[in-house]
């Protein structure tokens, strides 16, 4: 069998499966039943064979190709699947354990990632470094066997659902700020880590705020080296940045109400499909959301072969966001206005109020063009004071002022 027939098959069977498995109805994500629903969801598609498509098999994947995984993630954007909680984990966690994590980490945590069984999040953002993620406060110091954990982070998204996270703190001060971070995977239900969620406009709890109060953590949650986590903080924002362009690393692709699948049964529903106007702002739609797909596609394809994309992620990272906001105009278009009245308990609704955020999460719009106007189009570097210091010396943070 030739490759394009295995492709085939594969995609054959997919479109079987989605079509007998796929929920009819998911519950809203402020209902405790959605959890549920998701973990039990992605257990089928672990069973299937269709989670971790390309993905080692010694660590819970199936080998198979990124041909495969595409097909695999073209028929899953026709459905909208209970796939958004375990975002974190696997488009941004998970591949950075692949890249820079030791054996038995993968052996330990990629596995139960793919199962659904175990929900990641990410720890970096803190109230006084948000873009500037360099200059954060959250200290770990070394005591006997653990790392010894304090401090606070903010905007964590799926941290009150989560049961690891991969956190970045600051294990030496005495150096300059880049060169004195730590990637540590911490259990998030471990003594003195406490979660809050922050329930935005939508009437959700999208992100929290998370403390660190004496949290022990053994030596070995190393994710990369100790005092070069800013390295592993890169990768890990090249995945997200990947992970956001393709929407999520769930391999459902972009499958939510925003999405054409989404935005289609929307128009659908409300009779609005019928009108020439709407099928050609669907058209359109469709085809720039492809458009981005094969932007990530060829960016996914130079990180499997070994090619660092740099600043490429910010490129589809700011794309997303821009199509996620045109798509909240969208949908309230097709909804005849309906969904305009911001009614955070429908799940339209609710999506469209969501979709400021994605100009901020992942690092806001004018982070991305800054990179790309500085590592993409050989750009000027706006002048700081503060990369060659030691970071203790700032004058602005608790630690120069101690």
């Amino acid at each position: 069998m030739s490759e394009q027939e295995t492709i085939h098959q594969f995609r054959l069977r997919a479109r079987d499966w989605l079509a007998s498995h796929a929920p009819a109805t998911i519950p809203s994500r402020k209902d405790p039943e959605y959890l549920r629903v998701a973990r039990e969801f992605r257990r089928a598609m672990f069973e299937a064979g269709f989670a971790g498509i390309d993905w080692p098999v010694a660590f819970g994947g199936q080998g198979r190709t990124a041909a495969e995984r595409r097909a695999f993630e073209e028929e899953a954007s026709n459905h909208i699947l209970p796939l958004v909680v375990f975002d974190i984990g696997l488009g941004m966690c998970a591949p950075t354990i692949l890249s820079v994590g030791t054996d038995e980490q993968k052996r330990r945590f990629i596995r139960p990632m793919l199962d659904g069984s175990e929900i990641w999040c990410q720890l970096f953002s803190e109230p006084a470094a948000g873009s500037d993620v360099a200059s954060l406060l959250t200290r770990a110091v070394v005591d006997g066997d653990h790392f010894i954990v304090n401090g606070q982070k903010v905007w964590t998204t799926g941290a009150e659902v989560s049961d690891w996270g991969m956190i970045l703190v600051r294990t030496n001060p005495d150096v300059p700020k880049h060169r004195g971070l730590t990637m540590l995977v911490v259990d998030m239900q471990a003594p003195g880590v406490t979660v809050q969620p922050l329930v935005d406009m939508t009437g959700v709890a999208h992100f929290n705020e998370v403390f660190f109060d004496d949290v022990h953590v053994p030596l070995d949650a190393v994710v990369g080296e100790v005092d070069r986590g800013w390295d592993t903080a890169r990768v890990l924002l090249t995945h997200e940045r990947l992970a956001v362009t393709s929407g999520g690393g769930t391999a459902g692709g972009s499958s939510g109400p925003l999405s054409f699948a989404g935005l289609k049964a929307a128009a659908e529903s409300s009779g609005i499909l019928a009108e020439p106007s709407a099928q050609q702002a669907l058209v359109d739609f469709y085809l720039l959301e492809q458009s981005l797909r094969l932007f990530n596609d060829r960016i996914t394809r130079d990180v499997l072969r070994g090619v660092d994309p740099g600043a490429r992620g910010s490129v589809g990272k700011l794309l997303q966001g821009e199509l996620l906001l045109r798509g909240g105009v969208l949908a309230a278009e097709l909804d005849n206005g309906d969904v305009v009245a911001g009614d955070a308990a429908d799940e339209l609704a609710a999506d469209v109020l969501f979709t400021p955020a994605l100009a901020i999460g992942g690092g806001t719009n004018e982070i991305q063009l800054s990179i790309i106007a500085e590592r993409l189009l050989g750009l000027p570097r706006e002048p700081a004071s503060d990369t060659k210091l030691p970071f203790r010396t700032k004058p602005t943070t608790k630690e120069g002022a101690a």
